[in-house]
């Protein structure tokens, strides 16, 4: 079991990092919200969770250990592979999770891709005594009420996008972080900037 992997960040992709630890670049999939948060050249500490398959050796990373418990606790419904969980864990923060899951919010469930009307009911009952209560202030997600124009700008040079694309893509996305009032979410920005960029190229 790799707990976490530290070190300088080496690389950086819409979905993954590269991580260099004593001489060796480790790639871990990571949701935007974690991504958001590393820089090239700069030092990084995620937590991880590695995923065995037949076929493949999957290094899941996370900006800090509930996050990571989270995600492999998510796995434990059935129907949940990784991939789903780190989805569910980009659209929302742990606590929003456990804050959904107590109060049998299927709306909050249904936002996330590859989750419908029925999985999200039968999520809602697999999880109910499984994540917890919430442990933080009961903000929705991962608020950024100031700001959040040079974070998500920053984010997309930390990718590698020039300065004018990154700032097409703030502009572009603008409008879904007005529309979420006082609170947009920085990682669900940087997600619908990646896909403003992708259709752009």
């Amino acid at each position: 079991m790799i707990a976490f992997v530290s070190g300088p960040v080496a690389a950086l992709s819409p979905d993954s990092a590269v991580v260099e630890v004593g001489g060796i670049g480790i790639a871990v999939q990571c949701t935007p919200n974690t991504l958001s948060g590393l820089r090239m050249g700069r030092p990084a500490r995620l937590a991880t969770s590695l995923v065995v398959r037949e076929d493949s050796l999957t290094l899941y990373g996370f900006s800090d250990d509930d996050e990571r418990q989270v995600f492999e606790l998510l796995q434990t419904a059935s129907g949940v592979g990784p991939r789903l969980a780190q989805a569910m864990l980009a659209v929302h923060a742990p606590d929003t999770l456990r804050r959904a899951v107590a109060t049998g919010d299927e709306k909050a469930l249904i936002a996330v891709p590859g989750i419908g009307k029925k999985g999200a009911q039968k999520l809602l009952l697999e999880l109910k005594d499984r994540l917890g209560e919430p442990v933080g202030a009961p903000a929705v997600g991962r608020p950024v009420t100031q700001g959040w124009r040079d974070q998500l700008h920053a984010a997309l040079i930390g990718l590698g996008y020039a300065t004018r694309e990154a700032e097409e893509a703030v502009t572009a996305v603008a409008p879904q972080a007005e529309a979420a009032g006082g609170t947009p979410q920085v990682g669900s920005l940087l997600k619908a900037a990646l896909q403003t960029l992708n259709r752009a190229r």
